[in-house]
């Protein structure tokens, strides 16, 4: 049985699907933070059958939970304090997600002008699709 310790101050992600955790420490600039991380992954789970942990012992506030709402608004935040869970927060859908995903129309204008902003808004929240600000293209899950 592996057993990692408690973190004292951070957050613990939970839930995540199996093999995504590589993904989300990517995406949330986990590398540039100097911070403890543990990753775990394909740990069992009774809810899920396998899944991915990340222990991160860092302020909250360093957290961007857009981006992490984007990749999967299913994840347990567990906020941690002096070694004790004090809260948990949820996630919900964020309506505008700026830089995380490339629009792939070649006609859009994010392709010819390199210094612009890749922003997409969501456009329809019960199917979970977004659509590029400036061609309306719709984002494709597989890049995720």
């Amino acid at each position: 049985m592996l057993n990692v310790g408690k973190i004292e101050e951070g957050f613990v992600l939970d839930h995540i699907k199996a093999g995504k955790s590589l993904s989300l420490y990517e995406h949330l600039q986990l590398d540039k933070l100097d911070c403890t991380v543990a990753i775990i992954k394909n740990a069992r789970s009774n809810k899920m059958g396998k899944k991915d942990i990340l222990k991160v012992e860092c302020d909250l506030d360093m957290l961007d939970l857009d981006i992490l709402a984007f990749i999967d608004h299913n994840i347990t935040v567990n906020v941690i304090k002096n070694g004790e869970i004090v809260s948990k927060k949820e996630l919900v859908l964020p309506r505008q997600i700026r830089n995380v995903i490339k629009c792939r129309n070649p006609r859009c204008i994010t392709s010819i002008e390199q210094g612009l902003p890749h922003i997409f808004i969501l456009s329809d929240e019960e199917k979970e699709i977004y659509r590029c600000k400036y061609c309306e293209e719709k984002y494709a899950e597989s890049a995720k």
